[in-house]
């Protein structure tokens, strides 16, 4: 038997490879673009920067050091200078691809980092594996502008897995109707008519504003804003703002909300303040065409007949009278059940007639 040469034993001492083989070796040399490791094999291997990560134009050097051990998989054992092509994120790819499989058949709930804001959704990467989140499934209401997600951690689950056409496919909005669903339990739980609540505004329309209470929406209506009238909900309350409100009922999964709180019901005064006799002053709310109605406060409204505007004889309301139009007038009558307060004018015209009668004959 012949010896064999030095060339030969170190040929036998090194393992043979396979394209596809996964192999691990150690970082030797690294670049801005490029990873030289020591597979065991009589070339060195090569990861390029595009076979290393999805990411582009990172610097490798920043990432992995010399002495680093590596799992890679070879794409090409000549690359046609001598040295072995290796890939790293494939690799990862088909772990992260395994992980992201049993993650979909556990329904189980991962978290990851936005990578890209697309027109149609969001794009993460798990290991390499990439993931799209149609923008319907990426929260539980419609949002035109995703880029306030791009950089940030979400919670997601996988609704569709199947790597073999690239189609994995995340849905957040699952996560957050359920969650919602969870809070309004537990909100429904402890609430009740008459509780005083903070909220926030949610959206604001002409009819009223939708308070979120922590896991359901509360309507304010126009009408219960405040104990006077409100003109335009959108020039008292706007999306964000903090509210307490009165929970004044509950039916089914509708909550009726209230700022008319009881101890700042303006009639629990009006009889002392508004008693007959009692000159007041008013603005002019709105006209009809048998009277008008004076402000005296918010909430508290006074009708001055047609007929008690003047002594002389005036039409209709509007021919004297105009809207916002400060008024002084006396108290004629006063109903505290029915919250009804008549005003003259008339009457006025003629305490100062009797006064300067008086004064006339002393």
């Amino acid at each position: 038997m012949s010896e064999m040469s030095f060339e030969e034993m170190l040929e036998e001492s090194l393992k043979t490879i396979r394209t596809g083989e996964v192999v691990e070796g150690t970082v030797i040399d690294v670049k801005e673009d490029e990873i030289i490791l020591n597979i065991g094999y009589k070339s060195d291997g090569i990861i390029t920067r595009n076979e290393y990560t999805n990411t582009p134009n990172v610097d490798l050097t920043t990432v992995v050091s010399v002495g680093d051990s590596m799992e890679v998989k070879v794409l090409k054992v000549n690359d046609g200078e001598g040295q072995v092509l290796l890939t790293y994120k494939r690799l990862a790819a088909e772990k992260g691809n395994k992980r992201l499989e049993e993650a979909f058949n556990n329904k189980e709930v991962l978290k990851a980092k936005v990578d890209k804001v697309l027109e149609g959704g969001l794009s993460i990467v798990v290991d390499e594996a990439r993931i799209f989140i149609p923008a319907s499934l990426v929260s539980d209401s419609y949002e035109k502008n995703l880029s306030k997600y791009a950089g940030e951690e979400i919670e997601f689950v996988i609704s569709e897995f199947n790597p073999k056409k690239r189609r994995i496919i995340g849905d957040r909005k699952q996560l957050l109707v359920a969650k919602k669903h969870e809070l309004q339990k537990e909100l429904f739980a402890k609430i009740n008519v008459g509780d005083v609540v903070e909220g926030t505004v949610k959206n604001v329309t002409d009819f009223g504003a939708f308070i979120d209470l922590g896991g359901a929406d509360g309507l304010l209506h126009i009408s219960e804003m405040s104990w006077g009238r409100v003109e335009n909900p959108k020039k008292v309350f706007k999306i964000g703002d903090t509210v307490k409100v009165l929970i004044k009922d509950i039916s089914g999964d509708k909550i009726a909300l209230s700022l008319k709180f009881a101890d700042t019901n303006p009639w629990i005064s009006a009889a002392d303040k508004y008693a007959v006799g009692t000159i007041v002053t008013g603005k002019a709310a709105r006209m009809t065409d048998f009277g008008a109605f004076i402000e005296l406060e918010p909430g508290v409204d006074a009708l001055l007949h047609v007929s008690q505007i003047s002594k002389e004889h005036v039409e209709k309301p509007s021919d004297v009278l105009k809207v916002n139009q400060e008024i002084t007038a006396k108290v004629v009558d006063f109903n505290a059940e029915e919250k009804k307060i008549s005003l003259s004018i008339k009457a006025l015209e003629d305490n100062t007639e009797e006064t300067t009668k008086e004064a006339t004959e002393e």
